[in-house]
């Protein structure tokens, strides 16, 4: 199933406000708090899309399309902004190191492999891969991007004018700036991508909807 939910009521909240000043640095320059945060740290308190271990903030224009299976675990999250997508997944990762290099390496050489020019940039999240692959659209620009964080890590994958123009992400940005990651504490094979499922009240309604449809009289 499909689900997709467009907060366009939601608040916006500016990379500026999330600024703090650091104390004790005399006329330093705020420096930006930013996400992906662990539930176990300090964040705002914006309105968020609980899919599990992937909360995500509701901004507004920004389409949450959600691709589960009959049983409400998600397979995947596209964050959609105009003609600007952002693939969201996050995986287990062990304690005490992070996997980004060895991951972002991982897609560097299977996008070589199937013939795609891909190249590694030094980005807003650090170091970041910018690839072109072919579709049946056409070329298609690709920019991977990874957040390690305390046992886990987050990949988003920019789709559209962003892959190659940073500075037209818009709210996009804003999301993955504002996720926050429930790891769990059960132990998990490091790569594994850490478990996401509907909202209670959207798998509710969807099993509301396969019952009415079981119910009704089929013509014959």
């Amino acid at each position: 199933m499909i689900f997709s939910r467009k907060r366009a009521d939601a608040e916006r909240q500016t990379r500026d406000e999330r600024a703090i000043e650091v104390p004790d640095q005399g006329d330093a320059a705020p420096t930006l708090v930013r996400g992906p945060y662990d539930i176990a740290e300090s964040y705002d308190d914006v309105q968020r899309l609980d899919l599990g271990s992937l909360h995500i903030p509701a901004i507004a224009e920004v389409e949450v399309r959600v691709q589960a299976d009959p049983q409400g675990v998600i397979q995947q999250v596209v964050l959609v902004h105009g003609d600007n997508a952002l693939q969201l997944g996050v995986f287990a990762a062990p304690r005490s190191e992070g996997i980004w290099d060895e991951v972002r390496e991982e897609i560097r050489q299977s996008l070589l492999r199937d013939g795609a020019d891909a190249q590694e940039v030094d980005g807003e999240y650090g170091p970041e891969l910018h690839a072109q692959v072919a579709t049946p659209d056409g070329p298609t620009n690709l920019r991977f991007v990874g957040v390690d964080g305390p046992r886990w890590m987050v990949r988003g994958v920019f789709q559209g004018p962003v892959a190659t123009d940073p500075s037209v992400a818009g709210p996009l940005v804003e999301c993955l700036d504002g996720l926050v990651v429930d790891r769990g504490q059960e132990a998990k094979p490091v790569r594994e991508p850490l478990p996401l499922r509907l909202p209670r009240e959207v798998s509710d309604q969807a099993d509301a909807e396969a019952g009415d449809a079981a119910a009704e009289p089929r013509q014959v």
